[in-house]
């Protein structure tokens, strides 16, 4: 797993767009902290928290990471270097693992990065320092636990379509289906509790971003990834057999 999961670090770090999607995330996020107009305005609102940037975040994430994972599978397969991959003594589980794990690592770096922002407010508090860390840093919790899922079906698009720009539009779409599709269900449902809810994104990343952590929101968050993983894992035993 170990030399996969290098492998992909190379390759993200090695080229200008792996800088460019990380400068996106935090640029687009500082300008909406601190510059544009509106509720994420961290100086016109007055309040010394990041709960903007944590729902910025997720919303960020919808499309940045499908742009991230992409190429994943489908580079492999389009350069041909899957049958290499094939010849490996390595078991398909440790091929997916390595690259999930490659790309939760370069998420986590780029959370880390973001600390900037807790650190600013921190200072800018009334008085310095008047800012709910714990909240904060539960909130980063659910904020990986959600990349990670990310990860999983941005994965598993990409070996399932073999195709970077069908793979990104793809895993766009389901992500956008977990975290708008069953809150629309829940609304179209006029007052009758159906339950759609309690299976998107929202119901459980909310909660976590107010720095309220459930066995039930991490266990979401963790199943749902061990589900695409498991489906890139039958896709890739398919190929190789």
């Amino acid at each position: 797993m170990k030399p996969i999961f290098y492998k992909e670090l190379q390759s993200f770090f090695s080229h200008p767009v792996g800088y460019l999607i990380l400068g996106t995330f935090l640029t687009l996020n500082a300008l909406l902290l601190w510059f544009f107009k509106g509720y994420s305005n961290v100086i016109l609102t007055g309040f010394a928290h990041l709960n903007a940037f944590f729902s910025n975040s997720s919303w960020v994430f919808l499309f940045l990471i499908p742009a991230m994972t992409m190429k994943s599978f489908a580079d492999e397969y389009q350069q041909g270097t899957i049958e290499l991959l094939k010849t490996l003594p390595l078991k398909s589980s440790e091929i997916i693992l390595g690259k999930f794990f490659a790309y939760a690592c370069i998420l986590f770096i780029t959370l880390l990065l973001s600390c900037v922002f807790v650190y600013s407010v921190y200072q800018l508090g009334n008085p310095v320092g008047n800012i709910d860390l714990g909240s904060t840093f539960t909130s980063y919790f659910g904020l990986l636990l959600l990349a990670c899922f990310y990860i999983a079906i941005g994965m598993f698009c990409s070996i399932l379509t073999q195709n970077n720009i069908t793979s990104f539009i793809l895993a766009s779409l389901i992500n956008a289906i977990f975290y708008f599709g069953f809150t629309a269900l829940e609304n179209l449902s006029e007052g009758i509790t159906s339950g759609w809810h309690l299976l998107g994104v929202p119901f459980h990343f909310d909660s976590m971003s107010r720095g309220v952590i459930a066995l039930s929101d991490i266990m979401y968050f963790i199943s749902l990834s061990f589900l695409f993983l498991g489906f890139t894992h039958l896709k890739l035993q398919d190929d190789r057999l």
